[in-house]
């Protein structure tokens, strides 16, 4: 994965792999919503979004400095969302 395919929406799980800080029981799952263009060393990159947790639900909101090569997108299901029936 480069940083230019980092899109807003994409889920990907930050672990070891991306820094040592997220290594073992620290990995999270974090929704992207920018990926900054400040320069940082090659290869790396400061990515904002939201830690979700295993149903999808947005927990809390982080801006993270990661190696882009160890990003690994992940599909997450979608929160459950409640409907109404409207009586018509």
């Amino acid at each position: 994965m480069t940083a230019d395919g980092i899109k807003p929406g994409t889920v990907l799980l930050i672990d070891g792999r991306a820094s040592v800080q997220f290594g073992g029981d620290r990995a999270l799952v974090l929704r992207v919503i920018s990926v900054s263009e400040r320069p940082t060393y090659h290869g790396w990159a400061w990515v904002t979004g939201y830690v979700l947790d295993g149903a999808g639900q947005a927990l809390d909101r982080r801006e993270v400095f990661v190696q882009v090569a160890g990003l690994r997108p992940v599909s997450v299901r979608p929160a459950n969302v409640v409907r109404r029936n409207r009586g018509v």
